[in-house]
């Protein structure tokens, strides 16, 4: 076991002989992306699993180790944690866990220091927590972002979108089962071979991979036949995670939909473009401004990449450009709501209307105050603004009852059928 070594404030830090002999644990969220993700770390000298333990269990290790009243993910991504450390698959002694920090206002920021509290409480405050973040939160002499690793991670968003919209698009129609997922296995495999090789990259090597996943895609036979459209939003753990919101999109499969759920690149996007706008208003570093005006161009210039990828396949519906999205919402909802989702989250209900998805599943944790005031506070306004949305809001929270939430949703569906038989 590596020498214990302790920050200045009293942190367990994660040291570079850890980095030799240690397991690094990841939460589970969306699974083609953070595949992708893990596959990026390990190829950085990193021995990462990414953890697909779930069931009740999982709810009642977060239940014993964070308060109820905590935010509904972070009970979560702490119960998959101590679940995982409880089940005797791991050494402990060289065991450390990662996890995101949006360096925001939301909870997200504060998942890592509740994790420490619940690891302390259980009796594993040996167990190091890596903190993954952009904003300078937290260092760790065993792991550095680079710039090679977060260029892998920023393409890993764009081909994720890609393979989550095409397989969502293939696999409600296929003729022949599970042909879109083996598609989907087929090209994580290879691109992450391709970053390995530190190719799959630049901008070319991107528009070329993405016209080859577009037209694998479509060489699927698949059988268009009339279906009732779903999109899922709300906030970004339970709206990508089967384990935060109850096997949703399994369960949308089995009414006979298809499902929609937008990208991971427009809340990137977003949030880069909130530094932007924090930058013009309350001033700061001119150098910074010009770095993160860069990135912005550079993830702008990518999804306009995806777009002329998925159009050039012309089965598909391609994502919109974030201009078009940030648009919807002028006068209905202002720019300064960008906390959590904020005004994402409406013009991501308004863009899956207009593109045809007009019944939407707004997935929230229950007390998520963005998503109450965003998400289910605006569908009124949503309705004033397009008649033909019919949106559900869905609370998941560790008492609300799976047998409830599929209720509501179904009788969402029972109007949306109601409609598509009227066409």
């Amino acid at each position: 076991m590596a020498d214990l070594k302790f920050s200045k404030d009293g942190r367990l830090l994660f040291t570079k002989e850890m980095k030799k002999e240690y397991t690094i644990l990841c939460p589970m969220m969306a699974p083609i992306h953070f595949q992708l993700f893990v596959n990026v770390l390990k190829n950085c000298g990193y021995n990462v699993e990414l953890l697909t333990n779930d069931g009740p269990n999982v709810v009642q290790e977060g239940l014993k180790y964070v308060h109820n009243d905590t935010c509904y993910p972070a009970l979560l991504v702490i119960g998959q944690f101590i679940d995982a450390l409880h089940s005797g698959k791991y050494d402990l002694e060289r065991t450390a866990l990662m996890i995101t920090q949006t360096g925001g206002g939301c909870r997200a920021s504060n998942y890592i220091h509740l994790l420490r509290k619940a690891l302390k409480k259980a009796g594993l405050e040996k167990i190091p927590v890596v903190s993954l973040n952009m904003s300078g939160l937290e260092h760790n002499p065993g792991f550095h972002l680079t710039l090679s690793m977060l260029r892998k991670f920023i393409a890993a968003v764009v081909y994720g979108d890609a393979l989550m919209l095409l397989d969502n698009q293939t696999k409600a129609y296929e003729e022949i089962p599970g042909e879109s997922r083996r598609t989907v296995e087929k090209w994580v495999d290879a691109l992450s071979e391709q970053f390995n090789r530190g190719q799959g990259l630049s901008l070319k090597q991107l528009k070329e991979n993405l016209n080859l996943i577009v037209k694998d895609f479509a060489q699927i036979k698949i059988n268009k036949r009339p279906k009732i459209k779903v999109g899922i939003v709300g906030e970004i753990y339970v709206k990508y995670s089967a384990l935060g919101n109850n096997n949703l999109e399994d369960f949308l499969a089995e009414q006979g939909c298809e499902v929609n759920v937008p990208g991971i690149l427009n809340f990137a996007l977003f949030k880069v473009d909130n530094r932007l706008e924090d930058i013009k208003l309350y001033g700061g570093s001119k150098a910074k401004f010009v770095v993160v005006k860069a990135l912005m161009d550079y993830l702008l210039k990518m999804q306009n990449i995806l777009i002329r990828a998925v159009e050039s396949g012309q089965k598909f519906l391609a994502p919109v450009p974030y201009a078009h999205t940030k648009s919807l919402v002028k006068g209905v909802i202002g720019y300064g709501n960008k906390m959590g989702e904020g005004w994402l989250l409406t013009a991501e209900m308004l863009e899956l209307v207009e593109q045809g998805y007009e019944n939407i599943v707004c997935a929230q944790p229950f007390g998520c105050l963005p998503n109450h005031i965003c998400g289910k506070g605006m569908i009124h306004r949503i309705k004033a603004v397009d008649e033909r949305a019919n949106i559900v809001p869905i609370d998941y929270d560790p008492s609300a009852t799976r047998v409830n939430q599929e209720n509501r949703i179904k009788l969402m569906l029972a109007v949306a059928r109601e409609k598509l038989n009227k066409k």
